[in-house]
């Protein structure tokens, strides 16, 4: 007999984050937390950063990347 249950709660609203915050106390729950979808291809913080820079070189007509020696 298995006598588990599998609930999705939205932790986007404060009603979700408080039943969480209620069963993180129990030593019978286990919680899981899902990534979203799509965020395997996301890309990493340096490439956005390095992204940004290229934009603002072009914007303003200066290398950006010698102040922060990327």
């Amino acid at each position: 007999m298995n006598n588990k249950v599998t609930a999705i709660i939205d932790i986007s609203r404060p009603a979700g984050r408080k039943i969480v915050r209620e069963l993180q106390n129990k030593r019978t729950v286990t919680l899981e937390y899902h990534e979203p979808e799509g965020i395997e291809n996301a890309p990493s913080h340096e490439e956005v950063f390095s992204k940004l820079l290229d934009d603002l070189s072009e914007d303003y007509g200066y290398d950006m990347k010698k102040q922060f020696n990327l």
